[in-house]
């Protein structure tokens, strides 16, 4: 489960570290999130896959607090733009000084941020290769152009659309990769074949009952022919993909 450390002196900033204990020397994939909000992920990294990929050892979660890598008294991490402009700006030396301690030889430092590259399923697969991922979460006006510049290995945005802060980016990201990670889900063809991992949109889906209110199951899922089931699953992609998605053809 979700654990605290302890607080520092005089200021409540939690790291939560989530791992299984005694399983955390198997874990195939390290991410390590600094943010502003530590809070935010509680919940939602205690549930569901990302929680059975914890208790298994293949993933070592760990949210710090970016205020912990700051040193005066307020724990300031913000600060005006030069040159004048609206908003703060996460300020470069607390960002710096969390990655350099964080980050190892195979380390990726990933910025969460509107000017990043737009988050797909097949880029959850190229970060589903690597060893160590920083993910650094956006907040106010965003980043001092130093931290884009001279640390981080890459940008992405999870759309075109404006959210309070990079937290729910990140735990996107956090899902899409954990669900790619390699034993995470019980059947492994379940991922081969969701949405978007081969380019298209997936088939439509059916279940028991074959009728329901005169609304029947196409005869071709259940004709018990591999092929012809293959063949209409293939050509369902196509034709829901070019109705509703056009720009992934």
């Amino acid at each position: 489960m979700i654990g605290r450390t302890e607080e520092k002196p005089g200021f409540p900033a939690p790291t939560i570290h989530c791992s299984s204990a005694g399983l955390l020397n198997q874990s195939q994939m390290k991410i390590d999130v600094l943010t502003l909000f530590p809070a935010m992920f509680a919940g939602p990294l205690d549930e569901s896959i990302i929680k059975r990929a914890r208790e298994a050892g293949l993933l070592d979660l760990t949210i710090h607090n970016l205020r912990d890598y700051a040193h005066d008294r307020h724990k300031t991490v913000d600060d005006r733009p030069f040159g004048g402009g609206p908003g703060m700006l996460l300020k470069p030396e607390p960002i710096f000084e969390a990655v350099e301690a964080l980050a190892g030889r195979n380390t990726r430092v990933i910025l969460l941020s509107p000017a990043g590259r737009t988050f797909n399923q097949a880029i959850a697969g190229e970060l589903a290769q690597a060893e160590h991922l920083v993910l650094v979460s956006g907040h106010y006006e965003g980043f001092d152009e130093r931290v884009r510049e001279h640390l981080a290995d890459d940008e992405l945005s999870i759309g075109d659309y404006v959210l309070t802060n990079g937290a729910l980016p990140v735990m996107v990201i956090i899902d899409a990769v954990t669900r790619l990670l390699p034993g995470v889900l019980g059947d492994e063809q379940s991922a081969d074949e969701e949405s978007f991992s081969h380019g298209l949109l997936e088939y439509p889906q059916y279940t028991r009952p074959a009728a329901f209110r005169d609304l029947k199951v196409p005869e071709a899922l259940l004709s018990g022919n591999h092929a012809e089931i293959a063949r209409w699953r293939a050509e369902q992609a196509r034709l829901r993909t070019q109705e509703r998605r056009p720009d992934l053809l």
